[in-house]
């Protein structure tokens, strides 16, 4: 799991990335905000720690930039009045932490976002399903001995319904883990998604409309 760090105080990035590659992920520190969107750009970013005082390009900034390629992120941030925290939760943030911190509460915290996110498997790189395999490390999807191109919120879509196979989730629970903001009723944005994943893969009876209910993967 690549985790983007984006922190110009140099003795927090060397803890953050010695911390995380000690619990098993792959850190990759940048030190101003222009250089996070230049890795977001260039590489498969899975998760991303920021702080909100950065050079060039502020937090907030780059959170909004960020949120384009639909990347998990928490704010570590010396900013600790109740209107930033709120600001920071209110933009799509999925976690806010203040300095100083606790990095097993950190570590603790970004495990719990990626069981919400991708359900209790969620330290696993691949995830299967009959006839299925999804590698969320290099986010590639092969199905019915097909490789699947899938766009970035397709794939998180897929990931989610493949950790709650036969499990009936409701458009309110998809539309808010997979875009991470309160769910407006009248949006068919998470339908037309649905719609491409079964044009794409899926034969009819396994990715099903429960009127009423939601949506369920059964494989």
């Amino acid at each position: 799991m690549k985790i983007l760090i984006a922190e110009d105080d140099l003795s927090i990035n060397t803890l953050l990335a010695k911390s995380l590659k000690k619990h098993g992920y792959h850190p990759i520190p940048t030190f101003d905000g222009l250089e996070a969107c230049n890795v977001a750009e260039t590489e498969t970013v899975d998760f991303a720690i920021i702080d909100i005082m950065l050079p060039k390009i502020n937090g907030w900034e780059l959170f909004e930039y960020l949120k384009e390629f639909n990347i998990p992120t928490i704010f570590l941030t010396a900013k600790d009045q109740p209107q930033d925290k709120i600001k920071g939760l209110t933009l799509g943030a999925d976690d806010y932490m203040t300095k100083p911190f606790d990095i097993l509460e950190l570590i603790a915290r970004i495990e719990t976002i990626r069981r919400r996110i991708f359900g209790t498997n969620a330290s696993q790189t691949l995830l299967r399903l009959p006839k299925l395999e999804v590698d969320t490390f290099n986010k590639k999807v092969t199905f019915k001995n097909k490789n699947i191109p899938l766009t970035p919120k397709e794939f998180q879509l897929l990931c989610v319904l493949v950790a709650h196979n036969k499990i009936v989730l409701s458009r309110e629970q998809l539309y808010q883990i997979v875009w991470r903001k309160e769910f407006n009723p009248e949006t068919r944005t998470l339908d037309l998604h649905i719609q491409r994943l079964r044009q794409k893969m899926f034969q009819t009876g396994e990715l099903s409309t429960i009127y009423g209910l939601g949506y369920v993967l059964e494989l």
